[in-house]
């Protein structure tokens, strides 16, 4: 079986979630898949750079996801003559395709909150808001495919419950991007945790970055480190509404490496998102042995069950609230094991055996 897997959403800069999600997964495939004579596996890029995130493999170059050349990416895929074709989005072009088509769906977040990511060309973003003001647009698109794939089962009970898709739908979760510490380990670290909070994610209105600020603000003894990279205009308002506090430190940006520093010494990671397809950065606290607070909403509460502090998004007060209970030692403890043992239930590995075995199976019916 030749599997064609579409990596030209890995951004060659630093890593937005479906990046993250395209070069883990791929990464994970290209393992399980190394001494399988069943299956070849070649990544499609469109920019050389992207083949420095993954082991080397067979490649071929395909237009820009961004480029209005998307729409013609099947008659370019045709020449290599995959049996089976993965794209980490529901946006590649399919006409003539001869081959079988897994797309994804990660959320639905953009039908309740439609601005797009600003970094995005202004043609796209007026396209993209257009596409999430009506059901029938995501219906077109995923009627193209063989399968569905998505990353957590409350986005699969919410692809079901609006019928965008008579295919069948598969949840291939995200995963902690490193191992997890061990309980030992994060036992020692719990003892030595400071009073740093972690912001880690964009700052679109969905996000809720504004309940954290003012929760920093009910927290004079922690410091609330923002770390994602932010425009100047966007930190401006945060700042205005963080008011004279002292305790809210923008980084515009971290590396890996800088993160895990912050993760491994933080007394939590934050999040009031009110809504997520999947809530990545809960998972890599977790696996850092670093306690999580967030928002209660379905999808947090199925990716982090009891291990977390919940709060409601909007309630400045209770989240600071459960940060001051993490002064419990007992609860702490019990927060971080809960974590760990979330993170080990299920890795990179899994999700690409997941994918798979969707890809094989496509592949048999013929």
């Amino acid at each position: 079986m030749k599997f064609l897997f579409d990596a030209r959403y890995i951004r060659t800069d630093h890593h937005d979630g479906i990046s993250r999600y395209s070069a883990e997964l791929l990464i994970a495939l290209a393992e399980l898949t190394r001494d399988d004579p069943r299956v070849r596996l070649a990544a499609l890029i469109s920019d050389p750079a992207q083949l420095r995130h993954f082991p080397e493999l067979p490649h071929l170059t395909g237009p820009s996801v961004t480029s209005p050349a998307e729409v013609l990416t099947s008659l370019e895929l045709n020449r290599y003559r995959p049996d089976v074709v993965f794209s980490p989005m529901q946006t590649m072009g399919s006409l003539g395709r001869r081959y079988k088509l897994m797309l994804t769906l990660h959320d639905l977040i953009y039908y309740e909150h439609p601005q797009p990511p600003s970094d995005l060309p202004l043609p796209i973003q007026w396209g993209w808001r257009a596409y999430h003001k009506a059901w029938w647009p995501q219906r077109v698109a995923l009627k193209r495919a063989d399968a569905v794939v998505t990353v957590s089962e409350t986005s699969r009970e919410q692809i079901l419950a609006h019928r965008l898709t008579k295919r069948d739908v598969r949840v291939v979760p995200n995963a902690a991007s490193s191992a997890a510490v061990s309980d030992s380990e994060a036992l020692a670290r719990l003892a030595t945790r400071g009073t740093d909070l972690l912001y880690m994610g964009s700052f679109l209105p969905y996000k809720n970055v504004e309940t954290l600020l003012r929760a920093a603000g009910q927290l004079p003894d922690h410091t609330l480190h923002v770390l994602s990279r932010i425009s100047p205009a966007r930190e401006k308002e945060l700042r205005a509404l963080a008011g004279p506090a002292d305790n809210v430190v923008f980084h515009r940006g971290v590396t890996d490496a800088e993160y895990q520093d912050l993760l491994s010494s933080c007394a939590a990671l934050l999040t009031a998102s009110r809504a997520e397809g999947y809530g990545l950065p809960l998972i890599e606290a977790f696996a850092a042995g670093a306690p999580v607070v967030c928002s209660d909403t379905p999808i947090f509460r199925e990716v982090a069950g009891r291990a977390a502090g919940f709060a409601p998004a909007d309630d400045a007060a209770a989240f600071a609230t459960r940060v001051r209970e993490l002064a419990d030692p007992q609860l702490a403890q019990e927060r971080v094991l809960g974590g760990l043992e979330r993170v080990r239930a299920h890795t990179w590995a899994d999700s690409a055996r997941r994918l798979l075995e969707l890809a094989i199976e496509l592949h048999q019916r013929g």
